[in-house]
């Protein structure tokens, strides 16, 4: 089996044709070679700074060549990249650093993390550092993004996989080797990163978006014959919005696969986008960052089980009731799952949390669904009160910690509200002692500070009542409904508004 580290899987690609594009973003492009020839330096260079094997590095760049130059540089020293949203606010940055005890943080301000070894975005190493290839070494976790956690607080996922390469194995999710990728995700999150970077270890060419536009991404495919694509639900819908004869007009016959996943696809968007491709080119899978079990489905076998996410592709699934008894086909109960018999370790480590475990390895990352009598997956409901917006995980209890640090708010309930283009709004409901106490620009400019955008929440309601119990005990759900049109709000709301 050839099984080779990453640092090692870019000298090769760079020796076997080093002319080749490896990453084009709206500035640049650079060839496997230049792309070698970087990374070397840039390793050479953090290691001065103290980098060493299995140490975590934050990452805080947009989507550029880049942030692959960095993260390249940082499994060639055998450390993790541990990315992050480089909009970030500082404090939240600093939490997620401190959590990860960082060896070096890239793309921040030196005088943000005091203490700490900083390096801004587009840092320079020496010309005079090596540019050859560094001893081979392996990361022993591949990757550790983040995630608010359910308790508001940051929390690392990190990778059970160590950063290698098995060479022998056909690419993952129909990947070509040698083929070309449109990255239109941000890096920071687990979907992206991930997929980008199995694309660029077999020599794909990725061509990254700094933020993804519907047409733009259409352009890019076109341009650039890509032949493999992730998106999420949100910007399915967006592409779909576009004029048919603007979404007519560009030739995707070079797209082979369209992956999607991070949040639930509405059944009448992803028939459309079947009808539109076709069915052989539509793909779904349902995962956590965790990866203890995956499904699949291709857009055949959905139109034949309509709404599912798949069969267990990867790993073993069951649906459990409140008691921990197996349901049976079509009643709905949580999603249980555990990685395939045989895994010698983990396939993560939290850092900042723990998670729910049943005996027999059984894990549940809080999703509810049923399963039909060919062993399909629907699910029901993504986890209780997370809300999924554009293909992000937001947390409320992160938003309201935020919010409730306002001196006129006495208290705040965040909910997730049905929205055509996200899939789901975050909706504060904010409890103030008279009307007028706050508006919304000043709750808003005061989150800007705490949180990065997409958490701040779009529209905002101003209530007098009591949102919890003497004991601090929010009826989460019935807020949430009484405000689906067709409801009615809890008491009289002062003012509402929708944000940007």
């Amino acid at each position: 089996m050839a099984v080779v580290s990453i640092g090692r899987v870019l000298t090769m690609l760079a020796e076997a044709a080093p002319d080749r594009p490896s990453i084009t973003d709206q500035d640049r492009t650079v060839t496997r070679s230049q792309l070698e020839s970087r990374a070397n330096r840039l390793a050479r260079a953090y290691e001065g700074l103290g980098v060493r094997q299995g140490d975590l590095v934050t990452v805080g760049l947009p989507n550029s060549v880049e942030f692959y130059e960095v993260c390249g540089a940082i499994w060639k020293l055998g450390a993790t990249p541990q990315p992050v949203s480089w909009r970030l606010p500082a404090r939240e940055r600093e939490a997620i650093v401190e959590l990860a005890d960082s060896r070096l943080v890239v793309g921040a301000d030196p005088a943000a993390h005091p203490g700490r070894t900083v390096l801004p975005a587009g840092f320079e190493p020496d010309d005079a550092l090596d540019d050859r290839p560094l001893p081979d070494v392996v990361a022993p976790s591949f990757k550790a993004p983040t995630s608010g956690g359910s308790t508001g607080r940051p929390k690392l996922i990190l990778s059970g996989d160590p950063g290698v390469v098995d060479l022998d194995a056909r690419p993952p999710l129909f990947q070509l080797a040698d083929g070309c990728q449109v990255v239109v995700g941000p890096l920071y999150h687990n979907g992206p990163f991930t997929f980008s970077m199995w694309g660029l270890f077999r020599g794909s060419h990725l061509v990254v978006e700094p933020r993804f536009e519907a047409r733009a991404t259409l352009s890019l495919i076109e341009r650039h014959h890509a032949d493999w694509i992730f998106l999420v639900p949100t910007m399915m819908h967006r592409i779909w919005r576009l004029d048919p004869a603007v979404r007519e007009g560009y030739d995707l016959s070079s797209l082979r696969v369209v992956f999607h996943l991070a949040a639930p696809c509405p059944p009448w968007l992803k028939q459309n986008w079947i009808d539109w491709l076709g069915p052989d080119r539509i793909w779904e899978l349902y995962a956590g960052t965790e990866a203890q079990a995956s499904t699949l489905i291709s857009g055949r076998e959905w139109l034949a089980h309509r709404g599912s996410v798949g069969r267990p592709s990867a790993g073993e699934m069951k649906v459990l009731d409140a008691d921990g008894r197996e349901l049976p086909p079509g009643e709905v109960g949580e999603v249980w799952m555990r990685p395939p018999p045989g895994r010698e370790r983990p396939t993560y480590e939290y850092r900042g949390a723990e998670a729910r475990r049943l005996d027999g390895g059984w894990e549940s990352l809080g999703d509810l669904g049923w399963m039909d009598a060919d062993g399909y997956l629907y699910l029901s409901d993504r986890r209780v009160d997370m809300i999924l917006a554009g293909g992000a995980n937001i947390y409320p209890a992160e938003v309201e910690a935020a919010l409730d640090e306002h001196p006129a708010v006495r208290g705040s309930v965040v909910v997730g509200l049905p929205d055509d283009d996200l899939g789901q709004r975050v909706h504060a409901i904010v409890e103030v002692d008279h009307p007028g106490a706050v508006d919304e620009g000043d709750l808003r400019s005061f989150l800007a500070t705490r949180l990065v955008r997409y958490k701040i929440p779009r529209t905002f309601e101003f209530v007098d009542e009591l949102l919890r119990d003497d004991a601090g005990k929010v009826r989460r759900s019935a807020l949430r409904d009484a405000r689906i049109p067709g409801g009615r709000p809890t008491g009289a709301p002062a003012s509402e508004s929708t944000g940007g």
